[in-house]
């Protein structure tokens, strides 16, 4: 995968490279939720879009350099994952779903109407700035093997995390969460833990969009965009490492490519879905993983 996505501009277009990157992140932090903790999420967006408006604010009005403004963008989304993961933890199963789309909405409802989100207009011509202070991000290469940097740096991280202790805990209350209590885990502690753990690196992977496109619009943060991505981890392989960043792939090289036939994507997507669910429903790589007998 590192050499693919180091190769990749070579073959091309580096802004469609680097969107792939931040909506693979966006997905594997979604999965990590999802796929190890067993917690459906249908407002992930809410982090994605508040850091893609935090980080082209802090970036455009306050002058912050690109690793300040994403690193600002992912603490308001851990901030913001903790005020919903308190609150929705309490649920489980469909409730829990539903909490957090409720609450994506009231974030999203507030994205609108909020003075510095530039409302309906969004915040437009976010400038790059320069890496240090030093290294000139207007310059696609460089702006590429930033994001890419922060990619392999997000996807190792979550690595570490499902394969640490605490990861195994995790599994653990997703596969009998009763069972995980009457061994003494504070249940409710590793979810909300989990949960911004999750929100903090959707964050970081909103930040990072909100400067490849020097762009945050309500599409970051509407409910849309947290369907895209529960599609995503579907179709790469729920509960896998490398699932969502094929599934990722695959729905961003459709949307760019499917362009032209305007609303006729959704339908594709949808097609895809259903798809995805009846005949292979580990998803690519799980199918795949499931065929050699290896985890992936």
């Amino acid at each position: 995968m590192v050499l693919a996505f180091a190769l990749a501009p070579l073959v091309a277009y580096p802004v469609f490279l680097m969107k792939v990157m931040c909506f693979a992140l966006f997905a594997c932090a979604f999965n990590l939720l999802i796929g190890y903790v067993g917690l459906l999420s249908f407002g992930h967006a809410m982090f994605f879009g508040i850091a893609a408006y935090t980080s082209a604010h802090a970036a455009k009005v306050w002058g912050l350099t690109p690793e300040l403004a994403i690193l600002f963008a992912a603490m308001c989304a851990a901030l913001l994952g903790l005020v919903v993961g308190s609150l929705a933890i309490r649920r489980q199963g469909i409730y829990f779903a539903m909490v957090t789309l409720a609450l994506a909405q009231m974030v999203y409802f507030f994205s609108l109407q909020a003075p510095f989100t530039g409302g309906e207009d969004g915040i437009q011509a976010v400038p790059r700035g320069r890496l240090f202070g030093l290294i000139d991000l207007s310059n696609e290469l460089a702006m590429y093997a930033f994001v890419f940097a922060i990619f392999i740096g997000g996807f190792l991280m979550i690595y570490r995390i499902v394969h640490s202790p605490f990861g195994q805990v995790l599994k653990a209350i997703r596969e009998n969460e009763s069972r995980a209590i009457s061994l003494g885990y504070d249940v409710d502690r590793y979810k909300l833990l989990a949960f911004v753990l999750s929100a903090t690196l959707v964050g970081v992977a909103g930040g990072t969009k909100a400067l490849v496109f020097q762009l945050a619009s309500l599409t970051d943060v509407h409910w849309s965009m947290s369907g895209e991505v529960v599609l995503m981890t579907l179709l790469g392989g729920l509960g896998t490492m490398f699932g969502p960043v094929a599934g990722a792939t695959i729905i961003i090289t459709m949307q760019n490519y499917l362009a032209p036939f305007g609303a006729w994507v959704l339908i594709v997507q949808g097609v895809i879905f259903v798809a995805c669910v009846l005949v292979f429903r580990r998803g690519v790589i799980g199918e795949i993983a499931h065929f050699i007998k290896k985890p992936l």
